[in-house]
């Protein structure tokens, strides 16, 4: 059968200029929003395995929790309540990636950035600041917004900013903010549970708010992107931004393209409708699956609870808390990987790479639990057993943050039209929230009912997945965002729904690739 890999004869177009300071630090400060994200992911596991936010909020789980000799392994942190706390963020974002495609729209990238980053510091300081349950959940929900906003915006951002030949790596940059929030996290959360007194969790939370400020701030320095720019209107000072962006007066050809594309984009005036349309079905396709598989790599119940993961397997309350900040340093490190590699060797080789070591590993840790803990979850982790659950759990993160983490907000970012740019983001960051949510709130009751095959859940998960890559993703390195519809109408099965017209004209011939 026909596989899903497309090559580009002779190469993408080679626009002049190069990457210039001006993109590398504009997309430096834009990239910042991941810290929002990334920082939120690694906060919430630690604070809600501390025992005084736990007496403070939840007594019944830190009761539970006590009570080792009638409580299974698997059960010690099943509440709604408390995975509500950690999950209804995603549902405001959910919520907000909606609103924020309108005014990502309407009144620029930019505009979505501030709006985000006012609304995470809010959150922050109701966080820090909370005396009941309710406070930590508006506080959530605020954070919510502010995630849901930075999510929809700064992808798009970072893949409309930068060149076609280094747009992995740029963009990628947004996933390596994240990786490095939830490592600041892990490490903020190692330090403040050893203040006494037990008010170090308020730290914990309060924090959120030095990401905030930085994306608030830096949002009002940076430029707007020449395709938003255009899209407004503003074709002499889009030009004029193209030029800056790339380092060069020579810009013709790409500016040209742009116009084109964003001359198409204008005749669309309901681009919701317009997504749904049988010409976008690959775009509308990959905007819903790669989201939806991404959060059913089950990453984010590892990075949520990893502290409570690795209590309930048997580590002690601090080593809890420093395995959670060994993963993060694995994801930081491995992100770099997907940073120099993406561009070289493409995405179809991350994303299935990846595939394989994570269905791998997640194998491996159902059957370690499944021998030592068994159906009653009654049983102990010798030292060589910790540590050997602990370095797969790694092997797993890394797989993870060199493919699906980055390509799974990089890929949909860039092979959306103009005109439907805005609504295929928002479906790609809400899928993606809506899915975040499901997962993290179920994640501490499947595994108290689901036991050790949870970690087989996932990997059938991740085997469906491969397999959707290998067929069904075309390789969009080197692509431009505006001749990305080649791409599609080149692909064994995708080029059915693309019209000939939809094509721009080139001199760069691309022919299906049969051996995928």
């Amino acid at each position: 059968m026909a596989g899903g890999g497309v090559v580009v004869q002779g190469g993408a177009k080679n626009y002049e200029g190069g990457v210039t300071s001006f993109v590398l630090v504009t997309c430096l400060v834009a990239a910042m929003g991941g810290l929002l994200f990334g920082y939120d992911l690694g906060i919430s596991g630690g604070v809600t395995s501390m025992d005084q936010f736990l007496k403070d909020f939840f007594p019944k789980v830190y009761r539970k929790q006590l009570n080792k000799g009638h409580e299974s392994a698997y059960c010690k942190f099943d509440s709604q309540l408390l995975t509500l706390f950690t999950s209804s963020l995603y549902l405001a974002a959910l919520v907000a990636s909606f609103f924020a495609s309108v005014v990502t729209r309407m009144y620029g990238r930019k505009m979505s950035m501030t709006v985000g980053g006012i609304s995470f510091l809010i959150g922050a300081i109701i966080n820090g600041a909370a005396v009941n349950i309710a406070m930590l959940i508006i506080g959530r929900l605020m954070l919510g917004v502010g995630v849901g906003f930075a999510n929809q915006v700064v992808p798009v951002y970072l893949s409309e900013m930068a060149p076609a030949k280094v747009r992995g790596a740029l963009n990628i940059g947004f996933q390596m903010a994240i990786t490095i929030g939830i490592l600041i996290a892990n490490l903020v959360n190692y330090g403040t549970a050893k203040i006494s007194g037990g008010w170090g969790w308020r730290v914990s939370l309060a924090l959120a708010a030095v990401p905030a400020i930085l994306m608030t701030v830096g949002s009002f320095f940076l430029p707007d992107t020449p395709n938003s720019i255009l899209e407004r209107g503003h074709v002499d000072e889009a030009k004029k931004m193209l030029q800056k962006i790339r380092g060069t007066p020579n810009v013709d050809e790409e500016f040209q393209d742009l116009y084109d594309a964003s001359e198409a984009a204008k005749q669309v005036h309901h681009p919701w409708t317009n997504i749904l349309r049988g010409r976008y079905r690959p775009q509308l396709t990959m905007c819903t699956l790669i989201p939806f598989f991404q959060q059913f790599t089950g990453i984010n119940v590892i990075m949520f609870y990893a502290p409570v993961l690795f209590k309930t397997i048997g580590f002690g309350a601090e080593a809890s808390l420093m395995s959670a900040v060994i993963t993060g340093v694995v994801n930081v490190v491995a992100t770099l990987v997907s940073v120099f590699s993406v561009d070289k060797f493409g995405r179809r080789v991350l994303f299935l790479e990846g595939g394989v070591q994570m269905f791998i590993c997640q194998c491996l840790v159902g059957i370690m639990l499944a021998l030592k803990f068994g159906l009653r979850g009654e049983g102990t982790l010798t030292k060589f057993d910790a540590d050997f659950v602990l370095f797969l759990i790694c092997a797993y993160v890394a797989a993870f943050a060199w493919s699906w983490g980055p390509l799974g907000w990089l890929v949909p970012s860039e092979v959306c039209a103009l005109e439907i740019r805005s609504a295929g983001q928002a479906i790609n960051v809400s899928t993606n929230m809506i899915f975040t949510f499901v997962v993290g709130q179920v994640f501490l009751s499947m595994l108290c009912h689901f036991k050790f095959g949870l970690f087989f859940f996932f990997a059938g998960f991740v085997a469906v997945m491969t397999v959707f890559v290998f067929y069904m993703v075309p390789e969009t390195r080197n692509v431009p965002i505006e001749e990305m519809n080649r791409m599609w109408k080149a692909h064994w099965f995708w080029g059915k729904y693309i019209p000939d017209e939809a094509v721009i004209g080139s001199s760069n011939e691309i022919q299906p690739n049969k051996t995928a």
